[in-house]
């Protein structure tokens, strides 16, 4: 099978890297890549969001399956264009992305299929903004309606900073403040005429969105993820398939808009019982770091079923005993305004940690051929352990081999797990 990664994050080295590792896989490209994709995958110069390009890449390449990473591409219908010429793509349609691409849609889909969410007001002017903020009171939480790169989400006691950041959007979600953990649970959904939705959940994962340690600081687009969960309910996956999942993408049908590709969502385990925080309408970054360290099945297999309408009959993933930990390395500023162009040391070695892959997600090379920053989040150092303890020793034992000028990470990632 030869393949063709779409995106220049964490997510996709680690799905390109992923797929180099499957002997099904003759060939990886990626599109446009990084610097870390590069060591596994041939990289070509595309627009990510140009879906005639990316469509007319997978063609002259002959590819067998497109694997589109980030939501923004999803949203502007790339993977539409990829399909139109006759190529497995996994990835939703863009009307499907709408899960993501809305909040406002998301909700009305949940309402209709009687998913547990968290109440809301959709709001586009000043008055309703403040008639919901006043409606459910503090902690305040505001979602900008639209993509926002996992930074669109306020939650905050401050009225006058919750209505400042609604201000900022055209459009917003004002939901009830939803208490309890929260889980990132991910399945791969296909769908055809004769068999409906297929929806195969993978294990559940959790993510850490504050900057920094103890959930302090604005939110991120994740600092850090860790799989299993060892204090998570035993029948938490079968809940969420039957209760979120498998009734989200029915009623996507229903609606015309057949879902598949992977469908992620964010969950909280309240007091009350489960709530669905948000969906995504692709991998999550950086919970698919720690997700695909353990995953024991060819990831090449799992996709092109749920491209082609043929997932039902791909045996279920396995998974490999022990646990896995991501800790992310973000640059000076980030999120605000993330310092680029300084200059990363030690990665090699930190790769060369047993167990330990080092994910680019934000790097560059400069004239010098120096590997420099070129995002928030530039690294994502994934270890897999025995268990969670073990696990953590080997990730902060890498990035403690990693120099970026004023760069820093949580110390704090799966600490309290590791305890369970």
């Amino acid at each position: 099978m030869k393949t063709l990664v779409i995106g220049t994050g964490g997510r996709e080295h680690t799905l390109a890297l992923a797929l180099s590792r499957d002997p099904s896989v003759t060939e990886v490209h990626a599109a446009p890549g990084n610097p870390g994709i590069a060591q596994v995958a041939t990289l070509h110069e595309v627009d990510p969001l140009d879906g005639a390009a990316v469509a007319d890449l997978a063609a002259s390449l002959a590819v067998d399956l497109v694997v589109v990473g980030p939501e923004a591409p999803l949203v502007a219908g790339v993977a539409d264009a990829v399909r139109a010429r006759g190529i497995a793509v996994f990835g939703p349609s863009g009307e499907a992305a709408a899960l993501e691409g809305s909040k406002a849609f998301a909700k009305d889909v949940m309402a209709a299929a009687e998913v547990p969410t968290a109440m809301a007001h959709v709001c586009e002017t000043a008055e309703e903004v403040a008639a919901a903020l006043d409606a459910f009171g503090a902690p305040y939480v505001v979602k900008d309606d639209g993509l926002a790169a996992g930074k669109g989400v306020v939650v905050t006691d401050d009225r006058e900073a919750a209505a400042a950041h609604a201000a900022q959007c055209e459009r917003v979600v004002i939901e009830e403040y939803l208490d309890g953990p929260e889980v990132s649970l991910f399945a791969l959904c296909s769908y055809t005429e004769s068999d409906g939705a297929t929806v195969v959940p993978l294990q559940p994962a959790q993510d850490f969105k504050r900057a920094y340690d103890d959930d302090a600081g604005p939110n991120t687009g994740g600092m850090g993820a860790y799989t299993p969960l060892p204090w998570a309910p035993d029948d938490l996956v079968d809940e969420v398939t039957r209760r979120v999942l498998q009734p989200t993408v029915d009623e996507m049908a229903k609606r015309g808009r057949p879902f598949t590709g992977l469908l992620y969502a964010g969950l909280a385990l309240t007091s009350r019982g489960l709530r669905v925080v948000e969906f995504n309408a692709r991998f999550g970054d950086p919970e698919t770091q720690a997700l695909m360290a353990l995953l024991d099945s060819p990831l090449g297999a799992l996709l092109a079923g749920a491209a082609d309408g043929t997932l039902a009959e791909v045996p279920a993933p396995r998974w490999r005993d022990g646990a896995a930990v991501t800790v992310v390395v973000a640059a000076e500023g980030y999120p605000a305004s993330p310092r680029k162009g300084d200059v990363i040391t030690g990665v090699e070695a930190a790769d060369a940690v047993e167990g330990v892959d080092v994910i680019h997600a934000g790097t560059a090379r400069d004239e010098a051929g120096n590997l420099v920053t070129a995002g928030g989040r530039v690294l994502t150092v994934t270890a897999r352990g025995t268990d969670l303890a073990d696990a953590r020793r080997r990730a902060y034992e890498a990035v403690d081999l990693i120099h970026i000028d004023g760069g820093f990470s949580r110390r704090d990632i799966a600490a309290k797990a590791a305890l369970v």
